[in-house]
């Protein structure tokens, strides 16, 4: 929503500015338009693997959503935690194979749609939790291999938002390029009236207005907000990391997901009074 309001500013400072002492006609020149997209287009598809092109084309609806990260998304996960290691305190490990192994048809799990429908974070919860019924754990080790495996997500999920960036740069220069061939086209025309000459100038000129509003004004945004959801996207699992640690360090569960709550961003971490008040709510039903 906020992207679609920034546009609209932008194109109401440069055009409308423009509009007071110019024609908005001079700057309709089609060929230069098809011309810079073809070009930006073409840098990007030629710069990356399939699968980057995938991953960046799929990222790319998600910066007109909300974030599904909110307070209470992550209440949600804390009180799923808890509610798994107070099943194990209670019960043992071995209580927890039935939900390990089939996440979808866990009593627990199924509690907490939001959670359950998100499979990566299901997947790394349940891969943790059966390295946890399987014993003989070393805290140090399973961090470090926790450590490993979160680097590996954040490289990928920021990918988009990368690749979105290096678009944005490479866009003025195709300005430049399209602003030289119509400069090219002008020293063809030399015999033509100054009239025409300067109508020929100004549209030549038009290309690079047209690499850096479009580079400035409309990419780059978006790679600024694809870089904002990544970083949302990778909170949640350092904060089911630092349960996961605690609870195999011996902390009881509310003290587990006490080290998790901590770990999250100011703006949607709920007080140690909401999250307790929740979890009691929820432990009552």
């Amino acid at each position: 929503m906020f992207l679609i309001v920034g546009y609209v500013i932008i194109l109401a400072a440069s055009l409308g500015t423009y509009a007071i002492h110019g024609s908005l006609l001079a700057l309709w020149v089609p060929t230069e338009y098809v011309a810079i997209v073809g070009l930006t287009i073409g840098g990007f598809v030629a710069g990356n693997d399939i699968k980057v092109i995938k991953a960046t084309v799929g990222a790319l609806p998600g910066v007109l959503k909300g974030s599904k990260f909110n307070k209470a998304f992550y209440i949600d996960a804390l009180a799923m935690l808890f509610e798994i290691l107070s099943k194990v305190r209670k019960e043992g490990l071995m209580s927890i194979e039935g939900d390990v192994e089939n996440p979808d048809g866990s009593p627990i799990f199924s509690k907490y749609p939001a959670i359950q429908s998100d499979h990566h974070i299901m997947e790394f919860v349940t891969d943790y939790l059966r390295m946890m019924v399987g014993g003989n754990l070393n805290t140090v080790e399973i961090e470090s291999l926790m450590d490993v495996e979160l680097e590996t997500h954040h490289h990928e999920a920021a990918e988009p938002a990368h690749v979105v960036s290096k678009v944005g740069d490479a866009t003025p220069a195709f300005g430049i390029v399209v602003a030289v061939m119509g400069v090219v086209n002008v020293m063809g025309s030399v015999g033509q009236p100054p009239a025409v000459l300067g109508k020929m100038i100004g549209g030549a000129l038009v290309g690079t207005f047209l690499g850096i509003l479009i580079s400035y004004g409309f990419v780059a945004p978006i790679a600024s907000l694809l870089d904002q959801k990544a970083h949302e996207g990778s909170k949640i699992y350092q904060c089911i990391k630092m349960v996961l640690l605690a609870s195999m360090s011996g902390y009881a569960p509310q003290v587990a997901v006490e080290f998790g709550r901590k770990t999250l961003d100011s703006h949607v971490r709920p007080t140690f009074r909401e999250l307790e008040e929740e979890l009691k709510a929820r432990k009552g039903k």
